[in-house]
């Protein structure tokens, strides 16, 4: 083979000795049972070199194992062995046609690296080269990976012995290839052509010492891409870290505050350090992986990944930061588990350090988790060191994950951001912006939550139970349950750099210092976090059990009867099929029969049956927590839901009176559910929703299109406008507990704060007067964002003692709340609408001294004007 690709081999026979090649014979036939290569070059089906000129093949690692496997590789597809010298005329002791950077030595625990002999190597090689000037020699870097990703069969022996960054001893290898030999991986690198054109004689040794450099960074990068970045040294992360400007600046003026000076600080900061930093283990990831999958395959009908491919063309030569929703603690193995499964390294995740726990802490740090401390502003030396260990990890190009939400969300709502660790990426990536960052937003949906129960004692007011040992123990009891099917979603990537070049022009011809805050920071942080929410919002998936759960809960009772079931989750799917969402939306592809029949088998509903026709009920447990899983997807029917909203309660209104509406509206519910569109965008999804509405015979639409009706109240139509308005016509009702409470204290009575006290009171109390109350129909985080909006939006603000003023609008928005919600809704709300003076006073019973009553005319007045009928105004005529 040799002697008919290489034609100066013609008048020159060269072959190993005897004992060399009888050598690898017989490690070949003892590994040849257990070995089966896949090999990959730079171009498919062909040779990587040119059979023109002599091939000295390269590799990583010395070993007996890796020559075996070369050789056998070569061997099938018919190029040079390796075995063999190189055919040079000139070489009185021809150079080997292959050379490995680095030697493994010891049986068993040795694991020392040398260098030495393998740059002698070279250098003799590049001196007969030297002496030739005819002869070039293309040398072919080799990449082999033994057990690079066990597959779905893989037992634990083979997992704990897949390839990784350390330098193995002969025995450990040995049983590498015992166990993975069978998924082992070649991959030839394009050749470097080797030529008597290079450097001069004297020049030879650094000439050999520099090519020597360079392929070790490329065999890192290729091991890098094949089984992620070497992470396992941690002291030297962490030593990176302490060694930084920003850190031995904060260690400077902590020592001011130590009894110790700068040793006491320093021990701090490295405590802190190694308190945070992961200890990312590739044995460990493998193991867990091994793992996982028989408890997904224990707890969960099957997980499904929906646009990842997408995302793994554009993932190449970008720094990833995936930034997924949070709704349960499975979110970050599910996602790191998938992207392991399919080819890519997991990432590094942000976790809380209530997670830190004697045993599992170690195991998921080793997994690649980071934790970090629920809050640390007041901690100047912690923030130091936690800034600047994500930003070390961005510098190494380490893929990053972390919650933008901050929390999981227990009503099954986006949240809204949180954004320390993305204003840490961004400085990080102005500081060294070498590699740009794509932020991966990715949706996981579940149809049914392991943390089901502790949500529930959560919403009903019961504290957070803190993470323990004995919480971890009992939730074991969750593998004696099905939970369904997990959809995870890859919404539309964000571009770093895109977003920057909106909002500072020539960025990166500006040097940021690191305390530096510029003018347009602050916006591109608040661009990013809608832009990412939104993105998530666009990649939703709708289930069966959320299509159950938006027709359930819009029934006075939880209950319905079968056949109106299917038809209410007709309209649903319809609308789906219709009027999408957005590209990346995913939707089951069950009938109504076959979701109804599954929802009663997950236990979600109850057939109660009946001689006129079987009733279904979500009673009890269930009830409260469809409405997490109705507010997974609540966005997606949005337009609709707030036509049928204006429809419900309204005989008949214009298409220009409900564009008005949605307008006004519009800003808030944009914020509140993170929808992509803008006021044009939003209208043009209301006159979708008005004919497919039309189209279905739930409204009535004039000839000229311009006004629309509602069919008369008590049939079918009337009944699927209030299942279709449901789930947003309670977010109204929120908004009306804000604008009651303000209205009826009167402007200046009441601080941002005392407000959302009494909001939450009052949803409290509506909660226990109404059925039509949602489980998080309460939370004090979204009347805090609604009290928020009203300030951006310019309708309140304070004053200079801190107490809320407001503008007209409000007036205009309470009047508007008139034409959705009932007048009987309204009057109950402002009937338990609490005065500052009784529902503020300290437990003694004496008012606090900043709180003033309103004036009695005021507050009748309004409430009074909150309770009058809707007038709807006729459009002008348009000729």
């Amino acid at each position: 083979m040799t002697e008919s690709l290489l034609p100066r081999s013609e008048t020159l026979t060269v072959r190993a000795p005897w004992f060399r090649r009888a050598q690898l014979a017989l490690v070949d036939l003892l590994l040849r049972p257990f070995l089966k290569l896949t090999l990959i070059t730079p171009e498919p089906e062909k040779p990587p070199f040119d059979p023109a000129h002599p091939v000295c093949y390269l590799l990583d690692r010395n070993g007996l194992s890796n020559m075996a496997i070369l050789d056998r590789a070569c061997q099938q597809a018919g190029w040079p062995r390796p075995i063999d010298p190189l055919p040079l005329a000139s070489a009185s002791r021809p150079p080997r046609a292959v050379i490995a950077l680095e030697k493994r030595q010891g049986w068993l625990l040795n694991r020392r690296r040398t260098f030495s002999d393998r740059t002698e190597r070279l250098e003799r090689l590049l001196t007969a080269i030297r002496r030739d000037p005819e002869v070039q020699v293309q040398m072919v870097p080799v990449s082999i990976f033994v057990g690079r990703a066990p597959d779905r069969s893989a037992g634990w022996f083979k997992v704990l012995f897949s390839e990784n960054w350390v330098v193995v001893g002969r025995f450990r290898r040995f049983l590498a290839i015992l166990f993975n030999g069978r998924n082992t991986l070649v991959q030839f690198s394009a050749p470097v052509m080797l030529g008597a054109s290079g450097p001069d004689s004297d020049d030879l040794k650094r000439a050999a010492h520099k090519l020597s450099l360079l392929m070790r960074v490329h065999f890192r990068r290729i091991r890098a891409a094949v089984i992620g970045p070497d992470l396992s040294h941690r002291r030297t992360l962490v030593n990176d870290v302490l060694r930084s400007d920003a850190v031995r600046a904060a260690i400077g003026n902590q020592a001011s505050k130590e009894k110790g000076g700068i040793t006491a600080a320093r021990q701090k900061a490295e405590a802190y350090a190694r308190e945070i930093a992961a200890d990312y283990s590739h044995p460990v990831v493998r193991s867990l992986s091994f793992i996982l999958q028989g408890f997904w395959n224990r707890i969960f009908d099957g997980i499904s990944m929906n646009h990842f491919d997408a995302f793994r063309q554009q993932a190449p030569g970008f720094e990833v930061v995936y930034v997924p929703c949070h709704r349960s603690h499975l979110d970050y193995l599910v996602l790191s588990y998938l992207l392991y499964r399919n080819g890519l390294v997991p990432p590094h995740i942000a976790a809380g350090v209530n997670l830190n726990l004697p045993i599992v802490g170690p195991i998921l740090r080793r997994g690649g988790a980071f934790f970090l401390r629920r809050s640390f502003k007041a901690n100047a030396l912690y923030s130091a060191v936690f800034s600047e260990y994500v930003s070390q990890l961005i510098r190494q190009g380490v893929a990053l994950e972390y919650f933008i939400e901050g929390g999981r969300s227990r009503t099954g709502r986006l949240m809204p951001a949180r954004a320390g660790l993305l204003t840490m990426t961004v400085r990080g990536y102005l500081r060294d912006h070498a590699r740009p960052v794509l932020f991966q937003p990715v949706y996981i949906g579940y149809e049914k939550l392991a943390e089901g129960k502790s949500y529930l004692g959560e919403l009903s007011g019961q504290p957070k139970k803190k993470e323990s040992w004995l919480g971890l123990i009992r939730s074991l009891r969750m593998l004696r349950q099905r939970y369904g099917r997990v959809v995870v979603n890859f919404g539309e990537p964000i571009e770093l750099t895109q977003v920057l070049d909106v909002h500072a022009p020539g960025w990166n011809q500006q040097t940021i210092p690191q305390d530096e805050r510029p003018t347009w920071f602050p916006p591109v942080i608040d661009d990013l976090s809608k832009r990412i929410l939104e993105n998530i919002n666009r990649a939703a998936d709708v289930n069966p059990v959320a299509l159950l759960a938006l027709v359930i809960l819009g029934t006075p009772k939880h209950a319905i009867g079968e056949a109106d079931l299917a038809a209410h989750l007709e309209i649903f799917l319809d609308h789906l099929a219709e009027q999408p969402f957005g590209a990346r939306v995913t939707h089951t592809s069950m009938s109504p029969a076959e979701i109804i029949a599954y929802g009663e088998g997950m236990g979600w509903i109850r057939r109660i049956r009946h001689p006129l026709g079987d009733v279904l009920s979500a009673e009890g447990d269930p009830g409260v927590m469809l409405s997490f899983h109705r507010n997974n997807v609540m966005h997606v029917f949005s337009a609709v839901s707030w036509v049928a909203c204006c429809m419900l309660n309204t005989r008949r209104l214009s298409r220009q009176g409900l564009m008005r509406l949605g307008r006004m509206v519009y800003p808030f519910l944009k914020t509140e559910l993170f929808l992509p569109w803008d006021a044009d965008g939003f209208g043009a999804q209301i006159d979708g929703a008005i004919a497919f509405l039309g189209r279905r015979g739930l409204v009535n639409v004039d000839a000229d299109g311009g006004w629309i009706s509602r069919p008369a109240d008590g049939g079918d139509a009337f009944f699927g406008l209030r299942v279709l308005a449901h789930s947003l016509l309670q977010t109204f009702q929120r908004y009306y507990v804000v604008i009651a409470i303000l209205s009826k204290n009167g402007p200046g009575t009441l601080s941002a704060g005392e407000l959302e006290t009494l909001c939450h009171l009052t949803a409290q109390r509506m909660a226990l007067l109404h059925e039509l109350s949602g489980p998080e129909f309460g939370d004090r985080a979204l009347f805090k964002s609604f009290i928020q909006m009203l300030r951006a939006q310019g309708i309140v603000s304070s004053d200079d003692k801190g107490k809320l003023v407001f503008a007209q609008e409000l007036n205009q928005l309470g009047a508007d709340a008139r034409i959705i919600l009932s007048r009987e809704l309204r009057q109950g709300i402002v009937a338990i609408t609490p005065e500052a003076r009784a529902a503020l006073a300290t437990p003694s019973g004496e008012t606090p001294a900043l709180i003033e009553p309103p004036e009695p005319s005021e507050s009748s007045a309004d409430a009074k004007a909150l309770l009058a009928p809707p007038v709807v105004e006729p459009p002008p005529r348009v000729e």
